[in-house]
């Protein structure tokens, strides 16, 4: 839907009808906005872009290409930067104020009590002071002024332009914008890509299930051989020499692709803690702010001895939230300092991924575990911790919680040496995280912008010090380079290394991070040092996919890893095609991108068959009408492909058949231990049960998965559903009010791919896609977003490219420096 007399009849008619269905306490305000073609909400349909804006910092030019995408031109950085946070502003001011609430504990302003427990635990963990930390760094740096120069444009937006729909329909103003907010949203994404308390969940299946038992489903590596850094690759370090670390732990303990808790049967708590003093309520509690189910990415680049060109080429697609309007935002800038396009989170001044004249870069998760949990001896007053045989008072500080119709709730924050404590119905666990210091990721992106040349890239990438990413880059000479960004965390108990998949005993000083300051500047001394951290210069070909970094590291990295099925089909592709002498090109890549064959298919299906023709039901020549239902279902995937395309009636039976099989083998044993199926294991271990294991001690595994098959069968006879589109749908591309407004949420469409496809696209938890780019570095740049560039829901560019991503399509991200613009003027005092 792209013409706006309709999407001002969506309105009219949703004014007119009072839009049913609210849930908010916020929606009083909504409901008193809506009178018919009148009233605040209805203003915000005439908003359009202004001809000329004032600039303190000097004159600028914006334009837009034909999806929406602002080409700011300035010669001077301030003045450009200034018409960035302008054009962000305009474009996604409610995006951009709805993100700092989530991080600051304020959405119970708007939203009421329903949201109050999530605006606790955001205060508890004080992300605002680890961004004023990081702003007190930041701001001596040469991208400070920068950062400065954009929250005056985000608010020159607030000031002079009409606010918003979202706005007017809630009945609010935004607060103006701070630098301190655009750290807020580098603590954001972070958070959701290393943010989570597996320790805490292993223990407590420890305690519920036992030891065998973690042991069985999550082992201490998946046996696979398609790890990020192969022994296949040929490729330069800076330091080729590395040390083993005495003690260190494998680094994989059977990923999960976030489903479920990673890691392996010595990483529980029965040696390291008491469980009970943790427990399952502040466990199940904090498991809702974990990074988010089956966040990861895809991304890899071939040399330009295997390209058409003679060029590298890198492919990149983040696997994150998808939502309305998307996570991302496009925007391209030309400076004399640079010219720069790509794009950025919301809030975040430079471009995050992106490409300038003479190199590109990516990030997909390592999967590094970069939070320890710690427990602590507690006086009875609760008011001091024992730590290094002493008591020591709690750090504390106390915040109010506003809340839209009811009463403001007070929060004490608690800290230790290590970070927060959080707490929940008298249970606390100590929480340490890399973020909870200053970090310099701001300017190392900032320096990515600038940067000339792999050289200038590794120096900026050791200020890369937040999120651990696996950074992909190629520039216009040919270089190539893979690392693994972030702090990566030496522990010691004892002076012995430790890995961190435990819960530490934090009274004693167990498994502490020497150099880390929470709240303050680390010196980070006890981290693994640049060099030595997994990275690889000039290799021919490199995938990422989530899964395990290297084989044999010599340093812990971490647990939470992705099962090996996306980064293998990469590499099958990549090296079937570079084996062939075939030069590729970015159609080629992008072609890959799109790649729905699933893994899990190909290992399973043929033990359904195994097992359906056990039954004897792969012949028709039986009256029964459940076995003719099996047989049909049988001759339908044993011609399937094993891809998930939308139109597949096979891709549609084993989607539901796998979810069935799943419920049917793991909850009896996880509902009689009350642990809900987030505790499940990943689909890897799930395929390799063994069938004399006591999974099937009561039903076979064969007569399991026809169980299973029928359980699917009913199911999509009850729903209706004829292709794997009708159930795999962007149904769950929301806007994050569509429950109370639904006209703002994008049209439901069929979708391809799955969780273990290169198209990675899941319907259970509306994650995919966020951004797709193909770039050959000085050359051809193609890129698309899950929707539109811009936020506003009367704009043509609201999702104006959404067709396009769910096709697989690409469109040129190259900056537009002709058609009509606006002119950002100087004026007198800055």
């Amino acid at each position: 839907m792209t013409d706006d007399t309709t999407r001002r009849g969506v309105l009219a008619g949703a004014l007119a009808a009072g839009i049913g269905g609210l849930t908010l306490t916020s929606a009083r305000a909504l409901l008193e906005s809506f009178a018919p073609l009148s009233g605040d909400a209805w203003n915000a349909a005439d908003r359009s872009r202004p001809d000329r804006v004032e600039n303190p910092y000097g004159e600028a030019s914006v334009r837009y290409d034909e999806f929406g995408v602002p080409t700011v031109e300035a010669d001077d950085e301030t003045a450009a930067y200034f018409a960035v946070g302008y054009v962000q502003g305009f474009d996604r001011l409610f995006q951009l104020d709805l993100q700092r609430r989530v991080l600051r504990g304020q959405v119970s302003e708007l939203a009421g009590e329903a949201t109050l427990e999530d605006d606790v635990f955001y205060v508890q963990m004080d992300f605002a002071g680890a961004a004023e930390a990081t702003w007190d760094l930041v701001a001596e740096t040469s991208a400070g002024p920068l950062v400065e120069a954009y929250a005056g444009g985000v608010n020159a937006a607030i000031d002079d332009e009409q606010l918003p729909l979202e706005f007017e329909l809630l009945g609010y103003e935004p607060d103006p914008w701070t630098p301190v907010d655009s750290m807020l949203m580098e603590k954001q994404i972070s958070w959701d890509l290393t943010g989570n308390f597996d320790e805490l969940r292993r223990e407590l299946i420890a305690d519920r299930l036992g030891d065998d038992v973690l042991g069985d489903l999550y082992p201490e590596r998946m046996d696979h051989d398609t790890p990020i850094l192969r022994d296949e690759i040929d490729a330069d370090t800076l330091e080729d020499d590395l040390n083993d670390v005495d003690g260190a732990e494998p680094d994989e303990r059977g990923g999960s692709d976030g489903d479920g808790p990673d890691g392996g049967a010595d990483g529980g708590g029965a040696d390291e803690g008491d469980v009970g003093s943790v427990g399952a309520q502040l466990t199940n509690w904090l498991s809702r702010f974990e990074s988010p189910t089956g966040v990861g990415s895809n991304s890899w680049v071939v040399s330009g001895e295997h390209t058409e060109s003679g060029s590298p080429i890198v492919a990149y697609d983040p696997h994150l939230a998808l939502m309305t309007p998307p996570l991302w935002y496009e925007q391209a800038v030309v400076t004399p300092e640079t010219s720069v396009c790509g794009a950025t989170f919301p809030g975040v001044p430079f471009i995050i991924t992106g490409a300038n004249e003479t190199g590109t870069w990516s990030f997909t998760n390592v999967g590094a575990d970069v939070l320890d949990c710690y427990e602590y001896e507690i006086d009875d007053d609760g008011e001091r911790y024992r730590y290094d045989d002493e008591w020591r008072a709690f750090e504390t500080d106390t915040r109010e919680i506003a809340v839209d119709g009811g009463e403001e709730r007070t929060v004490t924050i608690r800290k230790t040496v290590h970070g927060p404590i959080l707490e929940r119905e008298g249970q606390t666990v100590g929480v340490a995280w890399t973020g909870h210091t200053a970090t310099r990721t701001t300017e190392a992106i900032y320096e990515y912008e600038r940067s000339d040349g792999l050289t200038d890239v590794l120096e900026s990438t050791r200020k890369f010090d937040l999120p651990t990413q696996n950074l992909v880059y190629a520039d216009s000479d040919g270089r190539t380079l893979y690392y693994a960004t972030g702090k990566l965390p030496i522990r010691t108990i004892d002076g012995e290394v430790v890995s961190g998949n435990r819960v530490f005993d934090g009274s004693a000083g167990d498994g502490e991070w020497a150099g880390f300051t929470p709240f303050g500047e680390s010196s980070w001394d006890g981290f693994v040092p640049f060099e030595e951290k997994p990275h690889a210069i000039d290799a021919d070909a490199l995938a990422t996919a989530n899964q395990r970094v290297v084989d044999d590291p010599n340093h812990y990295v971490g647990v939470a890893y992705a099962t090996p099925y996306r980064g293998a089909r990469i590499y099958d592709r990549l090296d079937e095609r570079l084996d062939s002498g075939e030069p590729t090109d970015l159609e080629f890549h992008r072609e890959l991108q799109t790649d729905v064959y699933d893994g899990r298919a190909a290992e399973l299906v043929p033990d359904l068959l195994e097992a359906l023709e056990e039954r004897d039901v792969v012949t028709l020549e039986t009256a029964d009408e459940t076995d003719d239902d099996l047989a049909d279902a049988a001759a339908t995937l044993e011609a399937w492909d094993y891809r998930m395309d939308r139109d597949s009636r096979g891709a549609l039976l084993f989607a539901r058949w796998l979810d069935h099989f799943r419920t049917r083998v793991l909850e009896p044993t996880f509902d009689d231990a009350d642990l809900d199926d987030s505790y499940y294991p990943n689909d890897w271990v799930l395929a390799r049960l063994s069938p004399d294991g006591e999974w099937f001690a009561d039903r076979s595994r064969a007569e399991t998965m026809v169980d299973a098959l029928e359980d699917a069968l009913a199911e999509l006879d009850a729903e209706g559903w004829e292709r794997y589109g009708d159930w795999n749908s962007t149904r769950v591309v929301e806007h994050p009010f569509g429950v109370e407004a639904p006209f703002l949420n994008l049209e439901e469409r069929p979708a391809d791919g799955s969780r273990a496809a290169v198209k990675n696209y899941r319907v259970e938890t509306a994650v995919g896609a966020s951004w797709r780019m193909v770039v050959e570095p000085g050359g051809d740049a193609r890129a698309i977003l899950p929707g539109g560039n811009s936020g506003d829901y009367f704009s043509p560019h609201y999702d104006d490219q959404f067709g396009l991503w769910l096709d697989g399509e690409l469109k040129p991200m190259a900056p537009t420096l002709e058609g009509s613009e606006i002119r950002f003027t100087e004026v007198s005092d800055p």
